[in-house]
């Protein structure tokens, strides 16, 4: 949620610095902003005087009370007539800031100024590892199907395409992936592991920008109005709604599994082939929160963090920072982790490490005191993959694959599997 008292003190700084987003539809949203804001003023103003009048003339009424046992008819009349003002107004208010409060709900973050302008086509590259391999090779699913971990024609029946099925070794070497990185994290990064339900309110939800914006991707239950989680990203950073947190203990750093369910409404027929784009996926999530001046550094810190899970797994990636047209709507600075996967020749994201600033903490109420006695400022979040498993796995299978059919596994993953290859079933895998 963007701050009401910037853009009405400093209009064209908000406004110049969401037009880098390049989505039109954003001015008119400022324009019903700063309408409904002013409306709300005057209603505020006007029912503060009302108000202060009724409490003059209540002094008056008293007295006459006093002297006479009861108001004339006249005095009764109008004393009646401010209280409908009051209670009209009233309504008024209510109604202008449900609707600011709704239109605000559908406002982006403020991309930072660090960010390129432009679309995705104006992303930056701003560091690289490893040797990327030549393109070509199997691709993933055929690797997974002739290793027999990997069924996609069966997780179709069960639920329909999106939904894969991991067998054997494969379910496994998700197993080995999400316990190695949750060790990984919480060893030697420093994070709280936590487990959080995979399900969610819809004030959740809207407290770290899923919706109401992005309603149609989520998977929602009902009656009850519960959304099965996008992200880990979501109850966890909720955890700390509507609180004051200590400004000593800050950063906090969170970190979770969890199956991750996402309808992907906007992206019908993209990457429909193998683990490339899924509805229900395994990803390991980071979360911190920090104090404001802090979250530069540490989002330097968590992007590390994440890049240190592809370094173990010895895969190539590359760390490109998001252009202000391309990031996210509750970003203001996004890092893309990408992998190379040879058999598709294409870099896949792995994990996007976001800064959302006070943006998340805005719509969630999660404030913090700098000292003792300190008026509480609204905390910064910060949120990485850590990272998510399909793309992961086509990557590895992709990256290692043999001549002979096997894949060899990072030796990070070996105490986890307890496999130094993955083979075939003719050549005795499992």
């Amino acid at each position: 949620m963007i701050d009401l008292k910037l853009l009405r003190t400093s209009p064209q700084q908000v406004r110049a610095a969401l037009a880098r987003r390049g989505d039109p539809t954003v001015t008119r949203l400022l324009d019903e902003l700063e309408a409904l804001d002013i409306r709300r003023r005057a209603l505020t103003g006007q029912l503060d005087q009302l108000k202060a009048e009724r409490n003059e003339v209540a002094k008056t009424d008293a007295r006459l009370m006093k002297e006479k046992g009861a108001l004339p008819p006249d005095v009764r009349e109008s004393r009646r007539a401010l209280g409908e003002r009051i209670d009209v107004l009233e309504a008024e208010l209510r109604s202008a800031e449900a609707t600011l409060e709704r239109t605000t709900l559908f406002v982006p973050n403020l991309p930072l100024p660090d960010l390129p302008d432009g679309d995705a086509s104006h992303n930056t590259v701003v560091r690289a590892w490893g040797e990327p391999a030549p393109a070509g090779g199997k691709p993933h699913w055929e690797i997974g199907e002739a290793l027999g971990i990997l069924d996609l024609a069966r997780g179709a029946k069960v639920a329909g395409s999106g939904f894969p099925v991991f067998v054997g070794a494969g379910s496994k070497l998700v197993r080995a992936l999400i316990n190695f990185m949750l060790d990984l994290h919480t060893l030697q990064h420093g994070y709280v592991e936590v487990e959080p339900p995979f399900l969610v309110k819809r004030e959740t939800m809207q407290g770290t920008g899923q919706v109401p914006k992005f309603e149609e991707d989520a998977y929602k239950t009902a009656p009850d109005d519960l959304f099965l989680v996008p992200t880990a990203e979501v109850p966890v950073t909720n955890l700390h709604r509507d609180e004051i947190l200590d400004g000593g203990k800050l950063p906090l750093a969170y970190t979770a599994y969890t199956p991750c369910f996402r309808r992907e409404a906007g992206a019908a027929g993209r990457d429909t082939r193998g683990l490339l784009r899924v509805h229900q996926f395994d990803k390991v999530e980071l979360v911190r929160f920090s104090r404001a001046g802090d979250s530069p550094a540490e989002h330097e810190r968590m992007t590390g963090h994440a890049e240190a899970v592809l370094r173990r797994l010895e895969l190539p990636y590359r760390v490109v920072l998001l252009a202000a047209g391309d990031v996210g709507f509750a970003s203001a600075k996004t890092y893309d982790l990408e992998v190379w996967a040879p058999g598709v020749g294409q870099w896949l994201e792995v994990s996007s490490s976001s800064s959302f600033t006070d943006f998340q903490a805005r719509r969630a109420n999660i404030r913090y005191r700098a000292s003792a006695g300190a008026k509480p400022e609204f905390a910064h979040t910060l949120n990485a993959s850590g990272v998510a498993l399909p793309r992961t796995i086509a990557a590895l299978l992709e990256t290692r694959q043999q001549a002979d059919g096997a894949v060899t596994v990072p030796a990070a993953l070996v105490p986890y599997l307890g496999l130094e290859r993955l083979v075939p079933p003719s050549a005795g895998g499992t």
